[in-house]
């Protein structure tokens, strides 16, 4: 949790124990482990992960047409 608390943000650390913590009692834990972590950080995505998911994708997006700039700045048509 430190290291992914330092890669993305402390807000969402501890939003991933808060669903850690109900993953664990989900499967009826009495401790929250390394699993339940792992889990709920598959299922949640950070800003920077999300953002590097649509990057990755963004041309099977519906509406991704993104105008293209010209060296001046101006929009291209």
């Amino acid at each position: 949790l430190t290291k992914i608390g330092f890669e993305t943000s402390l807000r969402y650390a501890i939003q991933l124990i808060t669903a850690a913590s109900l993953a664990c009692q989900k499967r009826k834990g009495k401790e929250v482990e390394v699993e339940d972590i792992s889990r709920v950080y598959t299922l949640f995505v950070d800003v920077k992960r999300s953002v590097q998911f649509l990057v990755e994708y963004q041309e099977q997006f519906m509406f991704n047409e993104v105008p293209e700039q010209c060296d001046d700045g101006v929009m291209a048509e």
